[in-house]
């Protein structure tokens, strides 16, 4: 039997079936175990028919109660909420459960229900590609970031939730996991160049979201400069580096200043150069040229620009780490929502993790910090002082807080002194570790140095 109420008449309509829809709901009202099997696997906006929907919803709500869900129990829940006559009247619930041959069958008419909501949602995000790309009102990246993001929401669609949950599938696993760390140590993440960094965090993790927040001119492009550095050119590993503020020679010539040990400044006025410096800056240039280092400067880059360009280095040099100078640089992908910069920067953020989780990479971003270290006595920055924070602090596996004294006090005894505070650590301890600033390299080492 045919049911056309709220279905559109095109020829073409998108996936769907009514009456898996009401062999679901019907068993439902027949059967607790049958409304536990599907909660499992559909979700209200799974149906097609919004009257369905709200039928479920309804089902759903008595279900979690506790309370009957029989017919006409669902019919005072409908009429309480103001939705028995669209829903159908007294006697649709009836006209659900006569249409369950067997509530034995709850899980695959479930199973219908979420597939066709599945195809409707491939469907809709083609069809928004398309009109995007003939109505010309959205850029190519806000149309490849839309499809992303739907497909993003298609992984919660697909997943049957039939994995297994109990302690014992890898309790084994982990024991042996535990074994193993007090045998040998903990895993090594990523090393970022910084000793006493290294032994607090055991290196940057695979999937790790790492936030480096500083006022301006503290050094924040600076540290993440080093960290690529010694991923790329001292430990061979790819690693991408996105600049929004600066050009590529200017880069080069922070990263030539850092790996030679040559004043940046010299290399921007006109002097005397001896035959030494040119040869270490010739060996600097060679490590460079060799390493698996990957810089892209762009002012406009976007998250899907950021996750096309590393996918494509992770596909042809593989790829061990990603830093973005910086987060609030970035621009916006809207897709048509009207939303005010601090909902950007945290979808932005979200993004950021996500592609960390992704590639199962480190990603590292800088952010600036708002003016709340100015209005302190000591001048220490706080997580409070993310600027634009939004979901900046909850997304972070960790936050680093870049502080110098000598930036604020120039004859403090402490010049040349830096504190990298692990404000936010979320797999172990917080602490401050103090490093060396090499103002005239563009570069951080550790105390003791030189």
């Amino acid at each position: 039997m045919t049911d056309n109420h709220d279905e559109p008449t095109s020829e073409q309509l998108p996936p769907f079936d009514v009456e898996a829809e009401r062999a679901v709901l019907g068993s439902m009202i027949l059967s607790s175990r049958a409304a536990e099997e599907v909660i499992e696997i559909v979700k209200p906006e799974h149906f097609y028919r919004p009257t369905h929907e709200t039928i479920y919803r309804a089902l759903l709500n008595l279900h979690t109660a506790g309370e009957a869900h029989d017919p006409i129990a669902l019919t005072n829940q409908l009429e309480k909420d103001g939705d028995l006559t669209r829903c159908g009247g007294h006697a649709y619930p009836f006209t659900l459960v006569q249409a369950v041959p067997t509530t034995a069958h709850a899980e695959h008419y479930a199973g219908i229900v979420r597939e066709k909501a599945i195809l409707r949602k491939i469907l809709a995000a083609s069809t928004r590609m398309a009109d995007g790309v003939h109505n010309r009102q959205n850029t190519p990246d806000e149309i490849v970031q839309d499809a992303y993001d739907t497909l993003e929401g298609l992984t919660a669609l697909t997943d049957t939730g039939d994995e297994d949950l109990s302690i014992g599938a890898d309790i084994m696993d982990t024991i042996a996991e535990v074994v193993d760390i007090r045998e040998n140590g903990p895993q090594t993440g990523l090393l970022t160049g910084f000793h006493d960094f290294d032994a607090l965090t055991g290196g940057l993790l695979p999937g790790q979201f790492i936030l480096i927040a500083a006022r301006p001119a503290m050094g924040k492009s600076v540290l993440a400069g080093d960290i690529a550095r010694t991923a790329a050119i001292r430990n061979d590993v790819p690693t991408v580096f996105f600049s929004l503020e600066m050009g590529r020679k200017e880069l080069e010539k922070r990263f030539l200043a850092a790996q030679a040990t040559y004043p940046l400044h010299w290399m921007k006025t006109k002097g005397p150069i001896d035959d030494g410096k040119i040869l270490d800056l010739i060996e600097a240039g060679k490590d460079m040229q060799s390493s698996p280092l990957f810089i892209v400067a762009d002012t406009g880059i976007t998250l899907a620009k950021i996750r096309s360009r590393c996918r494509r280095v992770q596909r042809q040099h593989g790829l061990g780490l990603i830093v973005i100078d910086y987060l609030q640089l970035m621009s916006g992908e809207t897709n048509g929502r009207s939303d005010n910069r601090q909902q950007e920067v945290s979808r932005i953020s979200r993004g950021l993790k996500t592609l960390a989780m992704d590639l199962q990479v480190p990603v590292i971003a800088l952010s600036q910090l708002n003016r709340g270290p100015e209005q302190r006595q000591d001048k220490k920055p706080m997580v409070a002082d993310l600027r634009e924070s939004g979901s900046l602090e909850q997304d972070a596996d960790i936050v680093i807080l870049l502080h110098r004294e000598d930036a604020y006090e120039k004859e403090s005894p402490r010049a040349g002194e830096a504190d990298l505070i692990v404000a936010k650590h979320r797999n172990g301890p917080t602490s401050t570790i103090t490093v060396a600033f090499q103002g005239h390299y563009a570069r951080f080492i550790d105390m003791g140095l030189t």
